[in-house]
């Protein structure tokens, strides 16, 4: 009977994080992959956080595959025809040392995976996990495989297969994900020359501008857009909830298409090549639509965790942070010659509690009820730009006046008791 210490299924930035992590300690560790090669199926960009990376491989820099380290970030409200907004932009993150970059997930992956195989996991591409396998107690034993012969055992199973945990839900470790807490994400890679890319966006070589967005881009539905640089493209997208999108009748290419045609945005991509376009399930159900993360000889880390900070678009520091975590706390199990039984494993859920990853999460639990307030995406977005184009036109009408008129504006469409609680709201949300 083949037998590992340690089953890793799927090998995203969760999966690679924990392979590498366990092997390097030593352990025998199996990581299984349905595609053909580690980013088969990433073909998007993405943002890499340096610092939960850089945890696991200090030297990362020196050789992997990046497209531009971050120096401005732009944060922007839109209406139909404009947009307000706000950015920061500092020469400190041109440092020796950047702390956010923007990459290309298929290059990245297969560097991330060469890491994995040069630790010394094994890793079997090509292979879907069908199962999970258990004992007569109930305790997760191992896996059953697409092979001939494929029951592979291990003392434990990291699950980090992706959004859906398919094999969470067949095993009864987690119930089917809720539309309301994932969202369908569209994004295209438009290719621009380098210098025209840098020209536009007012930025040097290796330098580069991600920008995030909300508003009646997304027609009230809960969700957000963004675009930002690399090397020689653009990555521009969009996403709201799936239960939105069944309600609404309306298509994630349509909202994509109008994004590309915003006056705002036009300009930026004009003239580029569209060579890739992916589709994309996030869960951004927040801390309240958490499942269980460990059990009986099992673990679950990244996208099936559902470990998404949807507010400040981070997801592969949270993926590769809990890969890391689940591989730690399996490390030391072995050490102190201890089994993974769902009690030993609560170390995980512990030092999970302990780390930025269910910090931000709380932080954020009232978030998804907020966005489901349409004003917040409609009326106020409306109201603000139409505010800025009051005070911003000069026709001859005196400042008070206008300033009158737009805070009338707000008062007309929400009330003052609207206002309140809407504020109440948003404290509530972001305190």
């Amino acid at each position: 009977m083949e037998k590992f210490d340690v089953i890793v299924v799927g090998a995203g930035a969760a999966g690679n994080a924990a392979t590498y992590t366990l092997a390097k300690a030593g352990l025998n560790v199996l990581q299984i992959e349905r595609g053909e090669t580690s980013g088969t199926k990433n073909v998007q960009g993405a943002i890499l956080y340096a610092d939960a990376l850089e945890r696991i491989i200090p030297d990362f820099r020196d050789d992997a595959p990046l497209e531009r380290h971050i120096v401005e970030q732009r944060i922007w409200i839109m209406e139909d025809k404009s947009h307000v907004g706000t950015h920061y932009r500092s020469d400190s993150f041109n440092e020796e040392r950047p702390n956010r970059y923007t990459i290309l997930r298929a290059q990245f992956d297969k560097w991330f995976s060469g890491k994995v195989r040069e630790s010394g996991a094994l890793v079997i591409n090509e292979t879907t996990v069908l199962e999970l396998l258990k004992n007569d107690a109930g305790r997760i034993v191992g896996v059953r495989t697409d092979r001939v012969g494929g029951d592979i055992y291990a003392d434990a199973v990291i699950l980090a297969d992706g959004v859906n945990s398919l094999l969470a839900r067949k095993a009864g470790l987690r119930e089917e994900i809720e539309a309301k807490n994932v969202a369908l994400a569209v994004k295209e890679v438009h290719f621009l020359p380098q210098d025209v890319l840098e020209s536009r966006f007012n930025i040097q070589e290796e330098e580069g501008v991600v920008i995030e967005i909300a508003g009646t881009i997304t027609r009230g539905m809960a969700g957000t857009a963004f675009l930002y640089t690399n090397r020689e493209s653009v990555a521009i997208g969009i996403g709201c909830m799936l239960e939105d999108f069944k309600g609404s009748g309306v298509s994630p290419y349509t909202l994509l298409e109008d994004l590309k045609n915003h006056p705002s945005i036009k300009s930026l991509i004009a003239g580029g090549e569209v060579k890739e376009y992916a589709a994309h399930l996030i869960p951004e159900g927040g801390y309240k639509a958490l499942p269980k993360l460990a059990g009986d000889g099992w673990l679950m880390v990244g996208d099936s965790a559902g470990f998404v900070n949807a507010v400040h678009r981070e997801g592969s520091n949270l993926a590769m942070t809990s890969g890391r975590l689940a591989a730690e706390t399996l490390i030391a199990l072995k050490t102190a010659g201890k089994p993974a039984t769902a009690a030993n494993l609560q170390a995980y859920v512990e030092a999970l509690n302990d780390s930025f990853v269910m910090k931000d999460l709380r932080k954020y639990q009232h978030v998804p009820a907020l966005l489901e307030e349409k004003q917040f995406l409609t009326t106020y977005p409306t109201l603000l730009n139409r505010a800025a184009e009051t005070m911003l036109r000069v026709d001859g009408v005196d400042k008070k006046t206008k300033q009158r008129s737009a805070l009338g504006a707000f008062v007309q469409d929400r009330s003052l008791f609207g206002l309140m609680k809407d504020t109440y709201k948003l404290w509530r949300a972001f305190r």
